[in-house]
């Protein structure tokens, strides 16, 4: 499909907390693969030039090690180079992160459990970032049961909130009786998780009762599936590959035209740090799929 000219605006638009952005947004963690820190600069700065106004990171995006587990060189942290690419930073620009887990080049992989150690990661972003607050915080939860409650950690977020620390909060790797056990806290304005035409359908129904509660749902690993980290693999599957030469699309166009329709509130944040491929993702934003495609996609 072409691509000249096609910003993150034709996707459409929801109010996250209290700001509208573009469905089309972008996600931060594989800007930091590469060594050459200018391509990434490049990539996001080329983003906001295509009308993305939501990005998403996080203090323990870094290579290298992080999440990628890849790279050479001195520490390169989204965080920070988004502050090189875009600071002063446009007042549309939402920038959403996450805390609860954190990293340390030497001890690996930490998680933040305290009020002390879960302010200290909120601070962390605000340092990195260069900013007095931040837009949206995510708190990435465990799928195994952790040692503090959930009310309590959220609960602790929303008194950074209180204090001006953070505007609006949201949930990363949840389940729809997390939305209940905070609903009394602080409001809940996203869920994220990995989410994809083929992979984790199980959330096909969180989906749901997220658009019912007027929550945006902002799936990860759209691209990648189950590959997750290791990003997309080559081989595609059959229905995917059929949609996409119907309407002379990228197999990569046609899972995030896919997630875009599963409802206004689902908003997109694929990540690259390939400026070509920023620019055929935001442009995934203007294709329409037809019930005939979306019921063969499943």
């Amino acid at each position: 499909m072409p691509t000249d000219e096609i910003t993150a605006a034709a996707a459409g638009t929801w109010t996250l907390g209290d700001r509208t952005v573009n469905r089309m947004g972008f996600g931060s963690m594989r800007i930091t693969a590469n060594p050459d820190r200018d391509r990434a600069v490049t990539v996001l700065r080329r983003a906001v030039e295509l009308g993305v106004n939501h990005i998403d990171t996080a203090a323990f995006y870094v290579s290298p090690g992080g999440t990628l587990q890849v790279g050479t060189g001195p520490a390169r942290y989204a965080t920070e180079l988004i502050r090189a690419a875009l600071a002063p930073y446009p007042e549309d620009l939402l920038i959403a992160t996450k805390v609860g887990p954190g990293y340390d080049p030497d001890r690996g992989f930490t998680e933040a459990l305290t009020p002390e150690q879960l302010r200290a990661q909120v601070e962390e972003n605000l340092r990195r970032l260069g900013r007095d607050h931040l837009d949206l915080v995510n708190l990435r939860l465990y799928r195994r049961p952790g040692p503090v409650p959930l009310a309590d950690r959220f609960g602790a977020l929303a008194a950074l909130r209180d204090a001006g620390l953070i505007r609006h909060l949201g949930l990363a790797n949840a389940r729809p009786e997390h939305l209940d056990q905070v609903r009394d806290i602080a409001p809940v304005v996203c869920v994220q998780n990995a989410y994809g035409v083929d992979a984790y359908r199980e959330d096909d129904g969180f989906v749901r009762l997220c658009g019912e509660r007027a929550i945006a749902y902002v799936p990860f690993f759209a691209l990648a599936g189950t590959r997750r980290e290791a990003g997309a693999a080559g081989e595609e599957n059959a229905a995917v590959q059929a949609v996409a030469r119907a309407h002379g699309a990228t197999s990569h166009q046609v899972r995030l035209a896919w997630t875009l329709h599963q409802g206004p509130h689902v908003l997109a944040i694929p990540g690259t740090g390939d400026p070509e491929h920023l620019v055929a993702n935001v442009a995934a934003g203007a294709l329409r799929l037809t019930p005939e495609d979306l019921a063969r996609l499943g």
